[in-house]
Protein backbone atom coordinates (compact mmCIF):
# COMPACT_ATOMS: atom_id res chain seq x y z
CA UNK A 1 0.00 0.00 0.00
CA UNK A 2 1.50 3.70 -1.35
CA UNK A 3 1.94 5.44 2.42
CA UNK A 4 3.13 8.56 0.55
CA UNK A 5 3.06 9.89 -2.88
CA UNK A 6 4.36 12.80 -4.60
CA UNK A 7 3.00 14.00 -8.35
CA UNK A 8 4.27 16.63 -9.78
CA UNK A 9 5.23 19.10 -7.15
CA UNK A 10 6.00 22.44 -8.15
CA UNK A 11 7.28 25.08 -5.84
CA UNK A 12 8.60 28.57 -6.46
CA UNK A 13 10.21 31.91 -4.44
CA UNK A 14 9.22 35.23 -5.62
CA UNK A 15 12.88 37.15 -5.34
CA UNK A 16 13.78 40.46 -6.51
CA UNK A 17 15.16 39.03 -9.72
CA UNK A 18 12.48 36.78 -10.40
CA UNK A 19 11.01 33.46 -9.77
CA UNK A 20 13.25 30.60 -8.03
CA UNK A 21 12.13 27.54 -9.72
CA UNK A 22 13.00 25.05 -6.60
CA UNK A 23 11.16 22.50 -7.21
CA UNK A 24 9.82 21.34 -11.09
CA UNK A 25 7.12 18.50 -11.20
CA UNK A 26 8.54 15.89 -8.97
CA UNK A 27 7.66 12.81 -8.05
CA UNK A 28 7.69 9.97 -6.30
CA UNK A 29 5.90 7.31 -4.16
CA UNK A 30 7.05 4.97 -1.09
CA UNK A 31 5.00 2.05 0.67
CA UNK A 32 4.23 1.97 4.85
CA UNK A 33 7.38 0.87 6.55
CA UNK A 34 9.65 2.08 3.90
CA UNK A 35 11.96 5.31 4.26
CA UNK A 36 13.14 7.97 1.06
CA UNK A 37 16.40 9.33 1.40
CA UNK A 38 17.02 12.43 -0.81
CA UNK A 39 20.66 13.34 -2.16
CA UNK A 40 22.22 15.83 -4.31
CA UNK A 41 24.54 19.39 -4.48
CA UNK A 42 23.44 22.47 -2.18
CA UNK A 43 20.76 24.59 -3.79
CA UNK A 44 19.07 21.99 -5.54
CA UNK A 45 15.62 21.92 -3.79
CA UNK A 46 16.45 19.13 -1.26
CA UNK A 47 14.97 21.61 1.41
CA UNK A 48 12.43 22.95 -0.17
CA UNK A 49 10.64 19.39 -0.84
CA UNK A 50 10.58 18.35 2.71
CA UNK A 51 9.40 22.01 3.34
CA UNK A 52 6.71 21.93 0.49
CA UNK A 53 5.42 18.01 2.30
CA UNK A 54 4.58 20.08 5.39
CA UNK A 55 4.16 22.88 4.70
CA UNK A 56 6.21 25.37 5.60
CA UNK A 57 7.52 26.57 2.81
CA UNK A 58 8.01 30.64 3.59
CA UNK A 59 8.03 33.69 1.35
CA UNK A 60 7.37 30.34 -1.32
CA UNK A 61 4.02 28.90 -2.97
CA UNK A 62 3.28 25.21 -3.41
CA UNK A 63 2.24 26.09 -7.54
CA UNK A 64 0.97 22.62 -8.62
CA UNK A 65 1.12 18.79 -7.84
CA UNK A 66 -0.28 16.53 -5.54
CA UNK A 67 0.90 15.11 -2.12
CA UNK A 68 -1.27 12.16 -0.90
CA UNK A 69 -0.39 10.58 2.75
CA UNK A 70 -1.68 7.44 4.37
CA UNK A 71 -4.99 8.54 2.13
CA UNK A 72 -4.95 12.20 2.84
CA UNK A 73 -4.45 14.47 0.14
CA UNK A 74 -2.55 17.31 2.15
CA UNK A 75 -2.81 20.05 -0.91
CA UNK A 76 -6.65 19.86 -0.53
CA UNK A 77 -6.67 20.70 3.62
CA UNK A 78 -7.00 23.71 4.73
CA UNK A 79 -4.36 25.47 6.72
CA UNK A 80 -6.33 25.22 10.02
CA UNK A 81 -7.14 21.67 9.35
CA UNK A 82 -3.27 20.53 8.08
CA UNK A 83 -1.87 22.54 11.74
CA UNK A 84 -4.64 20.69 13.58
CA UNK A 85 -4.65 17.25 12.00
CA UNK A 86 -1.54 16.60 10.34
CA UNK A 87 1.65 18.94 11.36
CA UNK A 88 3.50 17.61 13.95
CA UNK A 89 1.00 14.77 14.58
CA UNK A 90 1.28 12.97 11.48
CA UNK A 91 4.34 14.41 9.79
CA UNK A 92 7.12 15.84 11.79
CA UNK A 93 10.43 17.75 10.88
CA UNK A 94 13.86 18.18 12.15
CA UNK A 95 15.32 21.03 10.23
CA UNK A 96 18.22 21.46 9.31
CA UNK A 97 21.14 22.95 11.83
CA UNK A 98 17.92 22.22 14.58
CA UNK A 99 20.46 21.13 17.42
CA UNK A 100 21.47 24.94 17.55
CA UNK A 101 17.86 26.20 17.84
CA UNK A 102 17.48 25.04 21.62
CA UNK A 103 16.83 27.76 23.96
CA UNK A 104 20.45 28.29 26.04
CA UNK A 105 18.79 29.78 28.86
CA UNK A 106 15.59 26.67 29.73
CA UNK A 107 16.30 23.46 30.54
CA UNK A 108 15.50 20.18 28.20
CA UNK A 109 12.55 19.68 30.07
CA UNK A 110 11.17 22.50 29.93
CA UNK A 111 12.21 22.75 26.34
CA UNK A 112 10.17 19.61 25.87
CA UNK A 113 7.04 20.59 28.32
CA UNK A 114 7.00 24.18 25.64
CA UNK A 115 6.44 21.72 22.92
CA UNK A 116 3.44 19.62 24.48
CA UNK A 117 2.10 23.05 25.83
CA UNK A 118 1.92 24.56 22.28
CA UNK A 119 0.07 21.45 21.06
CA UNK A 120 -2.21 21.07 23.91
CA UNK A 121 -1.06 17.15 24.97
CA UNK A 122 -3.62 16.18 27.53
CA UNK A 123 -1.49 12.47 28.88
CA UNK A 124 1.10 12.37 30.90
CA UNK A 125 3.54 14.84 29.96
CA UNK A 126 6.58 13.15 31.79
CA UNK A 127 5.59 9.69 30.83
CA UNK A 128 5.40 10.88 27.19
CA UNK A 129 8.95 12.98 27.17
CA UNK A 130 10.84 9.90 28.53
CA UNK A 131 9.44 7.67 26.18
CA UNK A 132 10.77 10.00 23.48
CA UNK A 133 13.89 10.11 24.67
CA UNK A 134 14.34 6.29 25.24
CA UNK A 135 13.42 6.46 21.52
CA UNK A 136 16.61 8.02 21.06
CA UNK A 137 19.11 6.20 23.17
CA UNK A 138 18.78 8.79 26.41
CA UNK A 139 18.37 8.95 29.71
CA UNK A 140 16.23 10.97 31.57
CA UNK A 141 18.52 12.68 33.70
CA UNK A 142 19.40 14.68 30.31
CA UNK A 143 16.10 16.39 31.48
CA UNK A 144 17.36 18.89 33.99
CA UNK A 145 20.83 19.76 31.84
CA UNK A 146 20.85 22.88 30.01
CA UNK A 147 22.19 22.72 26.33
CA UNK A 148 25.65 24.63 26.77
CA UNK A 149 26.31 21.20 28.70
CA UNK A 150 25.64 18.84 26.34
CA UNK A 151 27.37 17.51 22.97
CA UNK A 152 26.82 17.89 19.54
CA UNK A 153 25.78 14.05 19.43
CA UNK A 154 23.00 14.83 22.53
CA UNK A 155 21.82 17.79 21.14
CA UNK A 156 20.96 16.23 17.72
CA UNK A 157 19.22 13.47 19.45
CA UNK A 158 17.21 15.56 21.51
CA UNK A 159 15.78 17.70 18.71
CA UNK A 160 15.06 14.33 16.70
CA UNK A 161 13.10 13.43 20.49
CA UNK A 162 11.20 16.40 19.87
CA UNK A 163 10.42 15.04 16.58
CA UNK A 164 9.06 11.99 17.50
CA UNK A 165 7.19 13.09 20.84
CA UNK A 166 3.48 13.58 19.25
CA UNK A 167 4.59 9.90 17.32
CA UNK A 168 4.03 10.94 13.87
CA UNK A 169 3.76 8.44 11.63
CA UNK A 170 6.27 10.49 8.76
CA UNK A 171 9.46 12.32 9.69
CA UNK A 172 11.89 14.38 7.56
CA UNK A 173 14.84 14.53 9.01
CA UNK A 174 16.97 17.62 6.77
CA UNK A 175 20.87 17.14 6.93
CA UNK A 176 20.65 15.44 10.69
CA UNK A 177 24.59 14.47 10.18
CA UNK A 178 25.59 18.05 9.61
CA UNK A 179 28.33 19.46 11.74
CA UNK A 180 29.15 16.45 13.47
CA UNK A 181 32.27 14.60 13.75
CA UNK A 182 32.77 11.27 12.20
CA UNK A 183 32.24 9.23 15.63
CA UNK A 184 28.51 11.13 16.43
CA UNK A 185 27.71 10.59 12.68
CA UNK A 186 27.71 6.77 13.12
CA UNK A 187 25.73 7.04 16.37
CA UNK A 188 22.80 9.43 14.71
CA UNK A 189 22.81 6.65 11.20
CA UNK A 190 22.54 3.90 13.73
CA UNK A 191 19.69 5.45 16.11
CA UNK A 192 17.73 6.14 12.67
CA UNK A 193 18.62 2.53 11.73
CA UNK A 194 17.29 1.13 15.41
CA UNK A 195 14.00 3.70 15.03
CA UNK A 196 13.23 2.14 11.29
CA UNK A 197 13.42 -1.70 13.27
CA UNK A 198 10.27 0.15 15.61
CA UNK A 199 8.69 1.23 12.25
CA UNK A 200 9.28 4.53 12.15
CA UNK A 201 9.02 5.86 8.41
CA UNK A 202 11.62 9.00 7.58
CA UNK A 203 12.48 11.38 5.01
CA UNK A 204 16.44 11.77 5.07
CA UNK A 205 17.96 15.13 3.39
CA UNK A 206 21.70 14.72 2.76
CA UNK A 207 24.40 15.72 0.34
CA UNK A 208 26.27 12.61 1.52
CA UNK A 209 24.96 9.48 -0.33
CA UNK A 210 26.97 7.62 1.90
CA UNK A 211 24.73 8.44 5.02
CA UNK A 212 21.51 7.52 2.73
CA UNK A 213 22.89 3.81 1.53
CA UNK A 214 22.56 2.88 5.37
CA UNK A 215 19.34 3.72 6.42
CA UNK A 216 17.13 4.46 3.18
CA UNK A 217 14.85 1.44 0.65
CA UNK A 218 14.12 4.40 -2.27
CA UNK A 219 16.90 7.07 -2.87
CA UNK A 220 15.64 10.20 -5.04
CA UNK A 221 18.41 12.18 -6.60
CA UNK A 222 17.83 16.00 -6.78
CA UNK A 223 19.30 18.47 -9.46
CA UNK A 224 18.08 22.45 -10.34
CA UNK A 225 15.13 21.79 -9.06
CA UNK A 226 14.15 18.07 -10.71
CA UNK A 227 13.98 14.76 -9.43
CA UNK A 228 16.68 13.60 -12.14
CA UNK A 229 16.89 9.55 -10.90
CA UNK A 230 14.33 8.19 -8.30
CA UNK A 231 14.83 4.28 -7.41
CA UNK A 232 15.25 0.94 -5.13
CA UNK A 233 18.28 2.18 -3.03
CA UNK A 234 20.09 -1.09 -4.59
CA UNK A 235 19.33 0.02 -7.95
CA UNK A 236 21.01 3.52 -7.05
CA UNK A 237 23.78 2.08 -5.94
CA UNK A 238 24.73 -0.82 -8.12
CA UNK A 239 23.16 0.53 -11.90
CA UNK A 240 23.49 4.43 -11.75
CA UNK A 241 21.47 5.92 -15.00
CA UNK A 242 21.95 10.32 -14.92
CA UNK A 243 25.19 11.14 -15.06
CA UNK A 244 24.79 12.96 -12.10
CA UNK A 245 23.90 10.15 -10.19
CA UNK A 246 26.81 8.34 -11.22
CA UNK A 247 29.32 11.90 -10.31
CA UNK A 248 27.74 11.71 -7.20
CA UNK A 249 28.85 8.23 -6.40
CA UNK A 250 31.82 8.37 -7.72
CA UNK A 251 32.76 11.33 -5.51
CA UNK A 252 32.20 9.28 -2.42
CA UNK A 253 35.59 9.44 -0.99
CA UNK A 254 37.34 6.19 -1.05
CA UNK A 255 40.61 4.30 1.02
CA UNK A 256 41.73 2.83 -1.75
CA UNK A 257 45.71 3.53 -3.28
CA UNK A 258 44.18 1.83 -6.71
CA UNK A 259 40.84 4.23 -6.78
CA UNK A 260 40.94 7.92 -6.32
CA UNK A 261 37.71 10.27 -5.77
CA UNK A 262 36.34 12.35 -8.66
CA UNK A 263 34.38 15.83 -8.21
CA UNK A 264 31.68 16.67 -10.87
CA UNK A 265 33.33 19.96 -12.53
CA UNK A 266 31.12 23.46 -12.08
CA UNK A 267 28.94 24.34 -10.27
CA UNK A 268 24.97 24.15 -9.43
CA UNK A 269 22.40 26.24 -11.75
CA UNK A 270 20.68 29.41 -10.75
CA UNK A 271 17.34 28.33 -10.35
CA UNK A 272 16.23 32.04 -11.31
CA UNK A 273 14.23 32.20 -14.21
CA UNK A 274 16.05 29.04 -15.58
CA UNK A 275 16.58 28.10 -19.34
CA UNK A 276 15.06 25.12 -20.91
CA UNK A 277 16.44 21.89 -20.51
CA UNK A 278 18.08 19.67 -18.71
CA UNK A 279 19.86 21.69 -15.84
CA UNK A 280 23.03 19.66 -15.74
CA UNK A 281 23.75 20.55 -19.65
CA UNK A 282 27.06 22.38 -18.64
CA UNK A 283 28.59 19.99 -16.14
CA UNK A 284 27.73 16.96 -18.05
CA UNK A 285 30.51 14.21 -19.74
CA UNK A 286 27.49 12.56 -22.19
CA UNK A 287 25.90 16.00 -22.44
CA UNK A 288 24.08 16.08 -26.36
CA UNK A 289 22.42 18.61 -28.85
CA UNK A 290 19.21 17.59 -27.85
CA UNK A 291 19.92 17.97 -23.99
CA UNK A 292 19.16 21.35 -24.64
CA UNK A 293 15.47 20.59 -24.36
CA UNK A 294 13.80 19.23 -21.58
CA UNK A 295 14.70 15.57 -20.70
CA UNK A 296 12.10 12.95 -21.23
CA UNK A 297 10.63 10.44 -17.59
CA UNK A 298 12.32 6.94 -18.84
CA UNK A 299 11.11 4.09 -16.47
CA UNK A 300 13.80 2.19 -14.82
CA UNK A 301 13.55 -1.62 -13.36
CA UNK A 302 12.50 0.58 -10.13
CA UNK A 303 11.47 4.13 -11.06
CA UNK A 304 12.61 6.52 -13.71
CA UNK A 305 15.32 8.72 -14.79
CA UNK A 306 15.10 11.92 -16.56
CA UNK A 307 17.83 11.46 -19.42
CA UNK A 308 17.76 11.89 -23.16
CA UNK A 309 20.66 8.70 -23.07
CA UNK A 310 17.86 6.47 -22.42
CA UNK A 311 14.85 7.41 -24.79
Amino acid sequence: MTFISVENLTTRYNVSKGLVYALEDVSFAIEKGESIGIAGESACGKSTLGLSIIRMVSNGKIYSGKIQFDGKSLLDMSNADFDKNIRWKEISMVFQGAMNSLDPVFSVQQQFEEVLKQHNFKENIKQAIVQSLNSVNLDESILKKFPHELSGGMKQRIVIAMALILKPKFVIADEPTTALDVLIQAQIINLFKKLKKDGQSFMIISHDLSVLSEVAEKIGIMYGGRMVEFGNSSEIFLEPKHPYTKGLLESIPVLSKESKSKFIPGTPPNLVNPQEGCKFYDRCPEAMDKCRKDPPKIKTKSGYVLCWLYE
